[in-house]
């Protein structure tokens, strides 16, 4: 078949590319078989068709059900069929008889001609089309998908070559990562407004809001590097990891942001307000994400949840860093503090008139 040429064409390219092991076909060697080119003019002379061919050939080689017999409690079915001498040698196909609807015997060597050729013993299918597989192992050290993109580009001039109705797709670990990726991108605008919809109750500000999530990808540095170090790919489940350490950074950056603000509430000038405030929460922030790189430790090793484990520990690491280094710099830029601004500089108009309404201490004397 034509399908077996182009997959044997891919697979050529495969061993060509050092990486891969044992490339190879998942469809059989071919096997003998007769294929049966019915005469449709003298078919049609002797008053037969091809069902009729067909039927008779059956009846011959495999049997036809004619009646039953009851034993006890079981019913045994009564096949006819040729003789094993006439229907296991090959020699005597053409001399099989085929009866005519006019009860003439007709050889069937003068209506039919038999061609002896080779064909698949197995044809496998996906998706109501005929699928042939080109698939091999990895050598150590590298990723699947990696050398998939190295075969890929040059594959091009025979999908270029391909007839009508042929393809070639790619699978494998980059096939279930795209399709994840897509089930992941339909829920990600929900995902996405949920998210921001918190933190807008949590901060009531578009600003804060703001300077929290341009924080996010403070974790893409670390995430990298470990991903590196650890040679580990990036695929669905590293890109989980990827959102799940957004969402650590931000927890961080609100924890900072909302220190900060109590204390500017408290009548603290915004500059010592966000060293206070970094310097106070340090040692929660730095905790709570060391407990959790440490309890990502016995998921890195694991060979599906390796990638997710390893970019948050890696991520984790660096952007607690730099939270509590950029964060409060960035605060400062954001709102223009300066070191030398009076205290009242920062008080908020629905501050300004809380402490309005308060009632001022009378000193005693």
């Amino acid at each position: 078949m034509k399908v077996r040429g182009i997959a044997e064409d891919v697979r050529k390219v495969m061993a060509g590319n050092a990486k891969i092991i044992d490339p190879h076909l998942d469809w059989s060697e071919q096997v003998k078989s007769i294929r049966l080119e019915v005469d449709q003019d003298r078919a049609r002379a002797l008053g037969l068709t091809p069902q009729d061919v067909a039927q008779t050939l059956q009846t011959l080689f495999t049997g036809l059900t004619v009646t039953q017999y009851r034993e006890g409690i079981e019913n045994i079915n009564v096949v006819a069929r040729a003789i094993p001498s006439e229907r296991l040698e090959l020699a005597r196909l053409p001399s099989l008889t085929i009866t005519t609807r006019n009860g003439v015997a007709v050889p069937l060597s003068q209506i039919a001609r038999l061609n002896y050729e080779y064909e698949e013993p197995i044809l496998w299918r996906r998706n109501r089309d005929i699928v042939l597989t080109a698939r091999g192992d990895i050598v150590d050290g590298v990723q699947a998908p990696d050398v998939s993109n190295e075969i890929v580009p040059k594959l091009q001039s025979i999908k270029d070559a391909l007839p009508y109705g042929y393809r070639i797709e790619t699978g494998g670990s980059i096939e279930e990562s795209a399709k994840a990726n897509v089930a992941l991108v339909a829920v990600f605008p929900v995902m996405a407004i949920a998210m921001l919809a918190l933190l807008m109750i949590q901060l009531q500000s578009f600003s804060r809001l703001a300077l929290v999530f341009v924080t996010a990808p403070l974790g893409l540095i670390g995430a990298t590097g470990a991903l590196l170090i650890a040679n580990q790919p990036f695929g669905f489940v590293a890109l989980l990891g990827l959102i799940a350490l957004a969402g650590m950074i931000m927890r961080n950056t609100v924890i900072l942001v909302d220190q900060i603000d109590h204390d500017i509430a408290e009548g603290h000038s915004r500059y010592q307000a966000i060293l206070d405030a970094t310097v106070r929460r340090a040692r929660p922030v730095v905790l709570t994400a060391l407990a959790a790189i440490l309890g990502m430790i016995p998921l890195a090793r694991s060979i599906f949840w390796g990638p997710m484990a390893i970019t948050i520990m890696g991520g984790l690491l660096v952007a607690t860093v730099l939270t509590l280094l950029i964060v409060p710099a960035l605060y400062a830029l954001w709102f223009r503090v300066r070191r030398d601004e009076p205290i009242g500089a920062l008080i908020a108009p629905h501050d300004a008139e809380q402490m309005a309404e308060m009632p001022l201490p009378i000193a005693a004397e």
